[in-house]
């Protein structure tokens, strides 16, 4: 049988002040609420991490002293991007960089969560294709620059959100 991947559970320091950035700042709908167990409907969870840490380790290991250390991001995708920034930068300081494109051309902003955890909010890859053709570029252009194969290119170009 093959193991599959269902999604990650970041330890938080406060169950409830991560729950509410991700649910009111980042509006990702709540799947279930176990108390110091929250699962969101797009696969990943919170877990309170002294909690966490007591079930995995029986108590035989303190909780983790720092959280959030700048080794993971969470990655969302949105195709009303300058909105959400808009909306966002409003409601949570911790802003780490505005809408900016990275190197392959996709536009995206960074945030921290009440932990530290890098999130990041980009544009959907069939967007970044459509809005590449808007501007010009051939597949093959697109391809090379995004390091995208050009089948996938041309199957997001052709309307599709195929990646």
């Amino acid at each position: 049988m093959t193991m599959i991947f269902q999604g990650p559970a970041l330890f938080v320091a406060d169950i409830d002040a991560s729950r509410a950035f991700y649910e009111d700042i980042l509006g990702q709908p709540v799947l279930a609420d176990h108390g110091p167990h929250v699962a969101f409907a797009s696969g990943f969870s919170l877990w309170q991490a002294d909690h966490a840490t007591g079930v995995i380790y029986a108590g035989s290991r303190p909780r983790p002293a720092t959280l959030g250390q700048g080794n993971l991001e969470m990655y969302f995708e949105s195709e009303t991007l300058d909105q959400d920034f808009a909306r966002i930068s409003e409601r949570w300081q911790d802003i780490i960089h505005p809408v900016q494109p990275a190197p392959w051309g996709q536009r995206g902003f960074r945030l921290h969560d009440p932990d530290g955890h890098v999130v990041e909010v980009a544009e959907p890859l069939p967007l970044l294709v459509r809005r590449l053709l808007d501007e010009g570029l051939t597949v093959e252009q697109i391809s090379a620059s995004t390091s995208i194969p050009v089948e996938a290119v041309a199957a997001m170009a052709g309307g599709s959100d195929q990646e």
